[in-house]
């Protein structure tokens, strides 16, 4: 009878539970990654801009302004990143706090604009965790505690990445360390770790390259042998593979930028996106 009556009380307590949990939205997945590391099952996690998309040219699905209505935080990157977010949240008539994860970074610029790709630099992301972590212990007090232990946690995970990708870039002769890439997803890294990255495409994948910036960039490798182009895995490759196939460059492999992959892909996570670009990048450059 003790028995039956204890299930009964579970019963009844457990979607009250479930029902507790903080409601979460983050734009995109390599936010949401960050944000799942630290909220864990402590949240209900939803995501704007999935694996494999571009958050740079996303257009909002009908369901976002409902998702976004029932959260009681979004998390956005900020730096411009999100031109579509804004008027996506005001016509929700959400009451939601949105919270900036890339609050406290020092933007760099690419014209008169911030580059938003700040998540390349892994002392950074470790600014995103933190600002993710206090943003969910003052949203939801009571589990506090745990959030920031969570954080803690992978915020080690991070500083051993940190030491990983120094680690293999000092093995790349100095002179080797310039690469092409698809668009200016990198700067971040370059400026963390010392490779070089010149990009035909501007900060967004939504510019198109003029055939006298095509014609430069392969003067450019020529001149500079730079010795590998690499793919994105949100961008179209027949502009590199064509600058690739005139200079006699190395394709590299696809570098992952503004968003993971599937489960089943290279990068389903923050952590497997970093180690996979710095072997793609050591592989095409250490010899």
């Amino acid at each position: 009878m003790r028995f039956l009556l204890l299930l009964a009380s579970l019963m009844i307590v457990s979607p009250l539970h479930a029902a507790e949990r903080l409601n979460v939205v983050a734009s995109f997945s390599i936010l949401a990654d960050f944000v799942r590391n630290v909220g864990g099952d402590r949240i209900n996690l939803t995501t704007l801009v999935g694996a494999d998309s571009d958050v740079h040219v996303y257009t909002p699905a009908p369901g976002d302004a409902k998702r976004i209505a029932e959260a009681k935080l979004v998390i956005v990157n900020g730096l411009g990143l999100e031109g579509w977010l804004p008027r996506l949240v005001q016509s929700s008539g959400a009451k939601a706090q949105v919270v900036t994860a890339s609050a406290g970074i020092a933007p760099l610029k690419l014209g008169s604009a911030a580059d938003p790709h700040a998540w390349q630099s892994v002392p950074n992301a470790r600014i995103y965790v933190t600002d993710i972590a206090d943003a969910l212990a003052t949203a939801d007090p009571e589990n506090a505690d745990v959030f920031r232990a969570q954080a803690k946690a992978y915020l080690e995970k991070l500083e051993t990445l940190d030491r990983e990708v120094r680690e293999a870039v000092a093995k790349i002769p100095p002179e080797r360390r310039k690469v092409i890439s698809t668009h200016d997803a990198f700067g971040y890294f370059a400026a963390e770790y010392g490779i070089q990255f010149i990009a035909p495409l501007g900060v967004s994948t939504e510019t198109e390259p003029s055939a006298r910036d095509i014609a430069a960039i392969i003067g450019q490798i020529k001149a500079q042998k730079i010795p590998a182009v690499f793919l994105e895995n949100i961008s179209d490759d027949r502009l590199i593979r064509r600058i690739a196939a005139e200079t006699g460059a190395k394709v590299g492999g696809t570098l992952i930028s503004d968003g993971l992959t599937g489960e089943k892909g290279h990068a389903p996570t923050y952590i497997d996106m970093v180690r996979h670009n710095i072997k793609a990048l050591t592989s095409a450059l250490d010899h």
